[in-house]
């Protein structure tokens, strides 16, 4: 286990364990506040994300920050990380090889970070944070305790760009999680 987040950090930038590394132009580390006891994982970068180095930067980004920020949720509330760190060609979702290769990475920033509440947005995270097997329409929006954390999965942004019908429900499983982070005294 890496001890600090500059190390981690720098260890993300020169991996060279799997395919991605070939055609990414950065690294996507993550972004908001590292103290944070709330994490959201999303699947992997996009273009935008790949160009500008951090997640959740394009069009799905742009909702979810829209999101947060019409429930009064700051970047200093929550801490954003993926599932892996370099962007899969064609936005296609990582592979079962590249996502087990690089998830010692966000296991690594989960231990740095300690968060109590972890937000899985769409089915890849679910299924490398929750179980191989879920179904994401099957469970979203229901609190699943493990290993001491309280998980909320949801859809990823990027569904609500293609089906308008999942926004109410994305909307309603972050105001679940806003509950829990004003009982738990999180947001700042």
């Amino acid at each position: 286990m890496i001890k600090t987040w500059e190390e981690l950090e720098m260890a993300c930038r020169n991996c060279n364990k799997c395919e991605l590394m070939r055609t990414r132009n950065n690294v996507v580390f993550g972004r908001g506040n590292r103290e944070s006891k709330v994490l959201l994982i999303g699947e992997g970068p996009g273009q935008q994300e790949d160009e500008q180095g951090k997640p959740f930067v394009g069009r799905a980004g742009k909702l979810l920050d829209n999101l947060l920020c019409a429930m009064e949720i700051s970047e200093n509330d929550i801490y954003i990380a993926n599932i892996v760190k370099c962007r899969p060609p064609a936005n296609r979702a990582p592979t079962n090889s590249e996502a087990k290769t690089c998830i010692n990475y966000l296991r690594n920033q989960v231990y740095l970070q300690d968060p109590k509440i972890i937000v899985c947005l769409g089915n890849t995270a679910s299924k490398y944070i929750i179980d191989e097997d879920v179904q994401i329409t099957k469970i979203r929006g229901n609190w699943i305790n493990k290993k001491n954390f309280l998980i909320m999965p949801t859809y990823h942004p990027a569904a609500l760009l293609r089906d308008g019908s999942k926004k109410i429900p994305f909307w309603e499983d972050f105001e679940k999680v806003k509950q829990k982070m004003q009982e738990l005294n999180f947001l700042q």
